[in-house]
């Protein structure tokens, strides 16, 4: 039952972020030396991933997220508000649940 309800909340959250636009004139851009965009696909990558997985990582998708993760909190001080922190943030609390709440396959 909880898994299914963690499962919920992250499905709730994610629809949010899809329909969310990529924030105007941050392709291409950097912060705290991470390409955002590479950062926004891969947590898309292991998000969709764990949604299809029923709450379960592998390995390699972990790590990709607990990467994420540390980057998203590096990058969230350097975000002026034209930068839609929101969008980072969301996309930041994502990558965490995740790896907090996989099932994963270890």
């Amino acid at each position: 039952m909880l898994l299914i309800r963690m499962r919920e909340d992250v499905a709730r959250l994610w629809r949010e972020h899809v329909r969310a636009p990529f924030p105007g004139g941050l392709r291409g851009a950097e912060r705290a030396g991470a390409d955002l965009v590479l950062v926004d696909a891969q947590v898309a990558g292991v998000v969709t991933a764990w949604l299809r997985n029923k709450g379960a990582l592998d390995a390699r998708r972990r790590d990709v997220a607990l990467d994420c993760a540390a980057r998203l909190e590096r990058i969230m001080p350097t975000l002026g508000d034209g930068d839609d922190p929101r969008y980072w943030s969301r996309l930041g609390e994502l990558a965490r649940l995740v790896v907090n709440r996989s099932a994963g396959l270890r």
